[in-house]
């Protein structure tokens, strides 16, 4: 104990302490360089604020470092600042050519503010993201199918970057897909990993669009490696097919203006003008299992199509 305490009391009390102080302030140099650093250290997280953080604090110890060559004469504070100052250029520039490298065209940046930025999606989740669709948008000309009903498979998920795609089912409208909405995400929903299956509906261009597409395949290995990507996706699809549901439910209503609402299939019953009082099965006013865009059935829809 006795060596210890006498390391300690030599650690503090080895130099005199300080008597007189110095009456000048030291150069403007030294204090720009404290006002870096303090300006530095306020930034935020992700590309952007450490390129903040590492600026600011690369030309602070800059400053510093020619504070100690010039004003101070010390060879050893130099060093250690300008060692500092190296160290957070390379930063910066390691950072900078990460920022290059998750840079996205045009329509992939406004789909990342639209969507996936509000969510707290990263740059670099997003860039696993859009590779696996081989960073491509494609183009669908007005009045050519997306899917057509009974013939095309499921095998991707795409989701709307622009224009408007309609949805029928016999011929019959149901609801229209609007940007921002997954094309096909019912049919995807419906459907194991290992499972196979073709759209139940039809989906045309009603104008021009655009699209972005994931083979069901190579999405599924990108969900295996990160399940954070996974449940991120689950999310969205959840949501999507929610806002097709309701819109198919604000069209369809049953006799003296009583409107059918999904949540309570078998209400609409009570509605009805002479409807024999017979408890309908349950299966019948399911939603048909892959394509969850259907009707229920024994519904009229006396409502007009949808309008943009």
């Amino acid at each position: 104990m006795g060596e210890n305490a006498s390391f300690w009391e030599s650690l503090i009390y080895a130099h005199p302490t300080c008597t007189i102080w110095k009456q000048e302030a030291e150069g403007s140099i030294y204090h720009l360089a404290s006002i870096l650093f303090v300006v530095g250290f306020m930034g935020g997280s992700g590309f952007f604020g450490l390129l903040y953080v590492f600026s600011l604090l690369g030309l602070g110890f800059l400053c510093s470092s020619v504070w100690a060559w010039l004003d101070v004469c010390a060879a050893d504070i130099f060093s250690w600042n300008f060692v500092l100052f190296a160290i957070c250029f390379v930063q910066f520039i390691y950072v900078t050519y990460q920022v290059r490298s998750v840079s996205f065209d045009r329509e992939f940046q406004e789909l990342y503010s639209a969507l996936f930025q509000p969510l707290g999606i990263s740059l670099t989740v997003y860039r696993k993201i859009v590779l696996c669709c081989d960073a491509e948008v494609i183009t669908l000309e007005k009045e050519h199918c997306y899917a057509m009903q009974g013939k095309t498979p499921i095998d991707k998920l795409s989701l709307l970057v622009s224009g408007r795609i309609r949805v029928t089912v016999d011929g019959e409208f149901l609801h229209y897909i609007f940007p921002l909405q997954f094309l096909d995400s019912p049919e995807w929903d419906s459907l194991r990993p290992t499972e196979e299956g073709i759209f139940q509906v039809t989906l045309t261009a009603e104008t021009d669009c655009r699209y972005v597409a994931w083979r069901r395949k190579k999405l599924y290995l990108l969900f295996a490696k990160h399940r954070f990507i996974s449940r991120l996706f689950s999310i969205l699809i959840g949501s999507d097919i929610a806002e097709k549901l309701y819109a198919l439910n604000d069209r369809v209503h049953v006799g003296q203006g009583f409107r059918y609402d999904i949540r309570l299939p078998n209400f609409y019953h009570v509605a009805l003008p002479e409807t024999p009082p017979v408890q309908p099965s349950h299966h019948s006013h399911q939603l048909q299992r892959g394509s969850p865009r259907r009707k229920p059935a024994g519904i009229t829809n006396c409502g007009s199509f949808l309008t943009p």
